[in-house]
């Protein structure tokens, strides 16, 4: 039995359909006009562009200050420096994680995101209080919002004495990845700290999602060491790095053989578009069979008081860094946020087609590269198959 019809969508690829939606399911695609007629309930479209759910690739619930006020941001150094500052921050706070994370993904929903993976931190001070908090508003927002969570150790996993026991529990606690941060820069030891996660990854059959902020032939051979350790592993597809810096140094010769190894190792590539350091070269990786998404990283927080938690404003922005401009191209920066974020997050009944969870959202463009270059505002975002949000609010 049809739930819901979807009126006349146009699709990505330019046709005019009625999508039935039941069981929180695609259950018909049909030219536009002929199924909503029988149906109990229509939302006419009337020509939307229809896309599946964006995906909010990295983002850090539990950093944000929303709902604390504005903290003035304080600039800092070294990756180390910047730590220590935001735990100082963070023990100032009032506001508790729950809290300030909940207003954060009310903004992420409403502009259309239908999937999120949340970094959390992890270390000696926080514990585990902080996947707590936010395994707690990930049932409360189960309807609207599907979260998965990286135990992230901020702090690093060498230099903190818990941390290994502290990342064994949040994945036992439900966590569906384990994290990491520049295992040669702040651990100072890429073997010990890969050592441990993919250990834990090992134990309890999770993802891998490590953050990689180390530039040059550094941060490409823990790059590839990453994706050796991921193929001996069996864990191809199921391994990812954040922001990967370095992939912007190399030249055509390094690029290919640390390419070339991560995709023997199915290591994706996180970018969260930076600002004044290199981004990956997102063409040539997925040229070169690598996996690129996209995500937000932090989001009015410790480290930046920038961000906006809208998954297409960040394929806009990739395409603006990457000098896109013809439509494929602009298609690749929404397949950022869409189809390969669905990849490297292990999503398989995600698309828009028969079969698929309705994960969908609606905008006001006349087509896919337009939508990524006007980023225009979303009229329907929906999570498997029920209205979550209409014209920038919560339904």
């Amino acid at each position: 039995m049809t739930d819901l019809v979807l009126k006349d969508a146009l699709l990505p690829d330019g046709s005019r359909a009625d999508v039935a939606l039941a069981g929180g399911r695609i259950a018909r695609i049909a030219a536009a006009g002929t199924l909503a007629a029988a149906a109990a309930v229509v939302e006419d479209l009337a020509g939307l562009l229809l896309l599946p759910g964006l995906i909010e690739g990295h983002i850090h619930l539990d950093k944000t200050l929303h709902g604390a006020g504005w903290r003035p941001h304080r600039p800092g150094g070294t990756v180390p420096e910047r730590i220590e500052a935001e735990k100082a921050l963070r023990r100032s706070l009032d506001v508790p994680v729950a809290e300030r994370a909940a207003i954060l993904l009310e903004r992420v929903v409403v502009q259309g995101s239908t999937n999120v993976r949340c970094h959390v931190d992890v270390d000696d001070e926080v514990g585990v209080s902080g996947v707590e908090a936010l395994l707690g508003l990930r049932e409360a927002w189960r309807d609207r919002v599907a979260i998965q969570l990286v135990a992230f150790p901020q702090s690093g996993i060498l230099r903190q004495s818990r941390v290994r026991e502290l990342l064994d529990e949040a994945l036992r606690l439900g966590c569906e990845a384990i994290g990491g941060v520049d295992p040669a820069s702040y651990d100072g030891d890429v073997e010990g700290q890969l050592g441990v996660i993919f250990d834990l990854a090992a134990k309890h059959g999770s993802m891998v999602d490590i953050h990689l902020h180390d530039r040059g032939e550094l941060g490409a051979f823990q790059l590839r060491r990453i994706a050796q350790r991921s193929a001996a592993l069996g864990l191809q597809g199921r391994t990812g790095v954040g922001h990967a810096f370095a992939l912007g140094d190399l030249d055509p010769a390094g690029l290919a053989l640390t390419a070339a190894e991560l995709v023997r190792g199915g290591v994706a590539i996180m970018t969260a578009v930076p600002g004044p350091v290199p981004m990956p070269p997102v063409q040539a990786l997925t040229d070169a069979g690598v996996t690129v998404y996209a995500g937000s990283d932090n989001i009015r927080d410790a480290w930046s008081p920038l961000g906006n938690g809208d998954a297409l404003d960040r394929a806009r922005l990739a395409a603006w860094r990457q000098g896109f401009g013809t439509d494929d191209e602009l298609r690749l920066a929404l397949a950022l946020v869409t189809g390969h974020a669905a990849r490297a997050l292990r999503l398989e009944d995600y698309g828009l087609r028969v079969g698929a969870i309705a994960d969908l959202v609606a905008v006001r463009a006349e087509h896919v590269p337009a939508a990524v270059a006007d980023c225009p505002p979303r009229a329907l975002v929906l999570k498997a198959g029920r209205i979550v949000a209409r014209d920038g609010a919560l339904a």
